[in-house]
């Protein structure tokens, strides 16, 4: 009887300790990530049935499955670094995602620099070996290494930075646009504006997801050596969740901008300023879909006039 007894109570206590953690993990916010307790029960289109639970932060996109690898990848301390889509038959990153928010915006870390021995560009370890190319096909082919989730962007530790270098991380991108060169690019300038939205001890986050066009051959700009794809646009989608001083609530905005892939070196952001209902049309990615509907609604269907009005853009 007594053994009885403590089997029930262990199978018990293991069903209540097994309803607390899912309990517990439905409500973790991550600094304000899931927000709105999940916010999921409210919508549609989520990435909420997918068992991946990284998928269901809010600067995740709808997911595309099929040859796609999702990794995120994570410090040592357990906070989330970022995101990518990996399409593991083109060899190409789809997008990666991130957040930018007070405490990993700025720190005591600078800028990676491999030593000796250690490639610049390393390849990602969480990624299976056959679904990236063999070597480094960014070298020589004209084009940089553009960084979707930006070294300045990770200067909190310097383990964060260097995750930011694997190759899963990059698309070839014109140094002209990108902004390598002295003169800059339109690339750099949107990174630029974006993180000055962050500033030291603000409690708002951003929710960034960045790629190129790898899907369809009208948005391809080239294919180099083994089919090495150069996107011929990129994009940038980003959702603030701020506090308005004086007033409780969190509040959402959201902005897309869409580039064409070529030499470009201007600092006005406005003719690049897209809805994130017309950043899905262009790339067919469906953005933050996370958000209950009703907010996902309201933020993705501003005109670009709005939004250059609400975000400052010049």
């Amino acid at each position: 009887m007594k053994i009885r007894i403590s089997v029930f109570t262990t199978l018990f206590v293991s069903f209540i300790a097994s309803i607390m953690f899912i309990s517990c993990n439905e409500n973790y916010t991550d600094n304000g990530t899931y927000g709105q307790q999940n916010g999921q029960a409210n919508n549609t289109n989520s990435n909420i049935l997918i068992p991946n639970y990284d998928t269901h932060r809010l600067e995740f996109p709808k997911t595309k499955g099929g040859k796609s690898i999702i990794i995120t990848h994570k410090l040592k301390n357990g906070e989330v670094n970022y995101s990518v889509e990996w399409d593991a038959e083109l060899k190409s990153n789809r997008w990666t995602c991130y957040e930018l928010y007070s405490s990993n915006r700025k720190g005591g870390a600078s800028r990676w620099k491999a030593k000796d021995g250690e490639l610049q560009y390393p390849f990602d370890p969480l990624l299976p070996m056959d679904s990236y190319f063999a070597s480094d096909l960014f070298w020589g082919s004209g084009y940089d290494h553009g960084h979707l989730c930006p070294s300045a962007d990770r200067l909190n530790t310097d383990e964060a930075n260097k995750q930011t270098f694997y190759i899963s991380n990059m698309q070839p991108q014109l140094s002209k646009f990108n902004g390598s060169d002295k003169r800059g690019g339109i690339w750099l300038t949107m990174e630029n504006k974006m993180r000055s939205y962050i500033t030291n001890g603000t409690t708002d986050t951003l929710f960034i997801c960045r790629g190129g066009t790898i899907d369809s051959p009208a948005l391809i700009k080239e294919y180099r050596r083994d089919r090495f794809i150069i996107p011929g646009y990129f994009f940038s989608a980003a959702l603030l969740k701020y506090k308005v001083k004086g007033q409780g609530d969190w509040q959402y905005k959201a902005i897309g901008f869409w580039f064409k892939h070529e030499n470009n070196q201007k600092q006005s952001l406005k003719p690049y300023v897209v809805s994130i209902a017309k950043l899905e049309q262009l790339t067919g990615i469906d953005f933050f879909c996370n958000l209950p509907d009703n907010i996902e609604k309201n933020v993705e269907n501003k005109t670009p006039e709005q939004l250059e009005l609400i975000w400052n853009i010049q």
